[in-house]
């Protein structure tokens, strides 16, 4: 499974990156707006490091406004992957983006019909968000599921980003779903190397280090 970050803070994008952990990046209007900076500037700033996809979002609601955004946001890196939300026109300006080659996310994805319709559209990532569909009652990770045979039985390509992932639970039923990648809140990725066994193991060995006796 490959990991993305969901997140547009660039500092705690390069700490993990470090530990070649990071395999692309997610953000959104909100996202971005946390940081209080300018969205080409930040994303450009993450581009200089991550070599992976980097999903940027556009805000307008027509297609004529997401095309218009899309062939800017597209321009500002090679890696830009443009993110579309799940409507009418979302899909229309996936399918006109995919034919120029330009990669694209569909995004708040609530069911299986939405992602193959996406996935139909040409999109390159389809976005689940199981994390939104438990909240209401709903299964999120049994959408993976359905959506990877949607994908298997079809021969489609889009690769199934598990979104709105909320706990090292949802990572790891994603990754047994078949979800090919999930996009992970910064805060949240360093509970899947942390464990309290693991921490007491560590503190065990140190002071056994410490008592031990001399060699006579």
């Amino acid at each position: 499974m490959k990991f993305f970050l969901d997140t547009a803070n660039v500092e705690e994008i390069r700490r993990i990156a470090r530990l070649g952990l990071v395999d692309g990046v997610t953000t959104n209007p909100s996202l971005i707006a946390k940081e209080g900076r300018e969205f080409k500037e930040v994303i450009q700033e993450i581009a200089g490091f991550i070599h992976g996809p980097i999903s940027a979002e556009v805000i307008g609601t027509t297609s004529e406004e997401m095309l218009m955004e899309a062939f800017d946001i597209a321009d500002w890196a090679p890696n830009i992957v443009v993110k579309l939300p799940m409507t009418e026109d979302g899909l229309y300006a996936t399918r006109a983006l995919s034919e120029k080659g330009i990669k694209t996310n569909v995004t708040l994805i609530f069911t299986a019909a939405q992602g193959l319709m996406a996935a139909k559209a040409g999109a390159t990532y389809i976005s689940p968000f199981i994390g939104r569909l438990d909240d209401i009652g709903t299964d999120g990770i049994g959408l993976i599921r359905d959506l990877r045979t949607i994908l298997h039985n079809y021969g489609m390509h889009a690769e199934i980003i598990a979104a709105s992932i909320r706990h090292i639970g949802h990572v790891e039923q994603a990754a047994l779903a078949g979800a090919h990648i999930a996009t992970i809140p910064g805060a949240l990725l360093p509970s899947l190397w942390k464990h309290p066994l693991t921490d007491a193991g560590i503190a065990k060995f140190l002071s056994d280090w410490d008592g031990r006796k001399p060699n006579l």
